[in-house]
């Protein structure tokens, strides 16, 4: 490659110590020129949701996680005091627990159980890590984000003995996703364990009027913060979801924001080679086709963003994964994220990027800093940071030998300010891209196909149990058992419900196990 090649197709911005070098991406100028009627669609359409348009038509609301680190943008008054007023209140009540003021049955807090399934973890998750300075964290951060009974109990094997100091926030917009639900009731028997009532020690982030608000109003939790319908969970890592944990941890909120707000006044630039966001989208569109017909594989050269790959997996599948376009065509779009972090993938995957099948593009994330202070020489001359940094130079050499093509974002550090720039800069790509292929990326509806066939499945297992504490003694086969329930569809689904109760003895069934083991019965004694 070039040198020109490479200055020619490397965006830069010595302000924000940014760049986005897609010199290997493979993209003829004159493509983008192609591309610019779409663009400029594309950015009307930014201007319109930003402007405070009806964004999401099947839910009827506006997208408004943009206004979160400029509210002088919201489309009126009363939504830029909601924001305002939101951060200052985090703030105080963050500023209060500091202090001391507000302290737990064993005194000041020292944990902060974050209870959330998807953008309600994922994005506090990734900042956590990012972020934080054992050691030196206001409040260590723990997680229930999945309804595992196990990594639940592993969760509470790390806080055995501290939940008398350990405040704990409840993270659901509706109050009822059954993930966050089960939770907070494993939390509440927990905290119940210790002598706790967990009201006395927990915090809402929900909608208003949600049955998590009305909980937390009748058993007078400590404090309850917004969720507004205007921000999707996966785009509300700056608000109050990912806000007020990373402030409780002790983080620099405010410096995130701005560097949120500094990616976003680059993103809306309506020349396209000057726009981040919108040169992401168009090589996004340009390595997949524009119909996903390849992976995206995340590759941060940096411990601190191992988790940035399964935060932008959500944000990215989560809004580009789509049956329907906005006419009504099918489409199936999307496109598949993956990745760990370097030099760790060099050792995992690598080999099938460089040799197997062409099936994906990479992003590189260098990040220049290697650490606060200065670095011992591993080999002469070499430390480890070196190391890390050639790696990086190496495999992006190795994967552009073979055709691979890659991109590779840079920035000096990682800081408050760089990764609200980063949020700010994906949360533009997958919007615009969005645009470029005419699809809905602010709504979910495979996710909730989801929570409607699990309600059917537990519907099912309710009349099973039901079914065999009436004849206990009895014994049946699951085909006997589909055709008195008059599931003869769903033998499969009795099978896997049963054969989990068995391990789970508290709900009685057991087994008679036979030769052949599909011909087992099953009842209650």
């Amino acid at each position: 490659m070039s040198w020109n090649t490479f200055t020619e197709n490397t965006y830069v911005n010595q302000e924000l110590d940014f760049s986005l070098d897609y010199s290997l991406m493979g993209v003829e100028p004159s493509w983008f020129e192609k591309m610019e009627p779409k663009m400029q669609v594309a950015f009307e359409a930014m201007r319109e949701l930003e402007g405070g348009a009806i964004a999401n038509p099947d839910e009827g609301r506006m997208v408004g996680h943009y206004w979160l680190r400029a509210p002088h943008k919201a489309p009126d008054e009363s939504i830029e005091s909601a924001i305002k007023d939101c951060l200052q209140s985090i703030e105080a009540f963050a500023g209060r627990v500091h202090r001391g003021e507000i302290t737990g049955a064993g005194g000041a807090f020292e944990h902060l159980l974050v209870i959330g399934i998807g953008g309600s973890a994922l994005g506090p998750q990734f900042v956590a890590q990012a972020l934080g300075q054992p050691g030196e964290d206001r409040l260590k951060l723990h997680f229930f984000d999945n309804t595992d009974p196990d990594g639940m109990d592993l969760t509470l094997a790390n806080l055995r003995g501290q939940l008398d100091r350990t405040l704990a926030v409840v993270i659901s917009k509706s109050g009822g996703t059954p993930e966050t639900r089960n939770g907070m009731l494993e939390a509440v028997q927990a905290f119940l364990t210790e002598g706790i009532e967990f009201g006395t020690q927990a915090v809402a982030i929900t909608g208003d009027g949600s049955k998590l608000d009305q909980v937390a109003i009748e058993e007078d939790w400590l404090a309850r913060f917004p969720m507004w319908d205007w921000v999707g969970g996966r785009t509300s890592e700056l608000a109050a979801v990912g806000l007020f944990p990373a402030a409780l941890q002790g983080l620099d909120v405010r410096t995130m924001l701005s560097g949120a707000a500094a990616m976003d006044a680059l993103t809306i630039e309506q020349e396209t080679r000057e726009n981040p966001a919108a040169l992401l989208a168009l090589l996004w569109y340009h390595a997949t086709n524009g119909k996903g017909e390849k992976d995206m594989v995340i590759l941060p050269y940096k411990d601190r963003l191992m988790l940035f790959s399964k935060y932008l997996q959500q944000l990215i599948m989560e809004s580009l994964g789509k049956e329907k376009d906005l006419d009504g065509n099918t489409v199936y779009q999307g496109i598949a994220v993956y990745g760990n972090k370097g030099s760790t993938d060099q050792h995992a995957y690598v080999q099938q990027l460089r040799e197997g099948v062409n099936n994906f593009f990479a992003t590189f994330i260098e990040v220049k800093k290697d650490r606060e202070g200065a670095s011992i020489d591993v080999d002469e001359g070499t430390t480890s940071g070196d190391y890390l940094h050639a790696f990086l130079l190496g495999t992006r050499a190795a994967l552009a030998e073979m055709g691979r093509s890659s991109l590779t974002i840079s920035i000096d550090e990682v800081n408050a300010r760089t990764v609200g720039m980063l949020i700010a800069l994906y949360e533009r790509a997958v919007g615009y891209y969005a645009s470029l292929v005419n699809i809905n990326a602010y709504h979910q509806p495979g996710v909730e196909a989801g929570k409607k066939a699990a309600a059917g499945f537990l519907k099912l297992q309710a009349d099973l149990l039901a079914f065999l504490k009436d004849n206990k003694g009895k014994y049946f086969s699951v085909p006997e058992l589909a055709s008195t329930l008059k599931a003869e569809e769903q033998a499969v689904t009795l099978f896997k419900l049963l054969e989990h109760a068995l391990l789970n003895p508290a709900k009685g069934i057991e087994r008679k196990l036979s030769k052949k083991p599909f011909d087992s019965t099953y009842g209650m004694s």
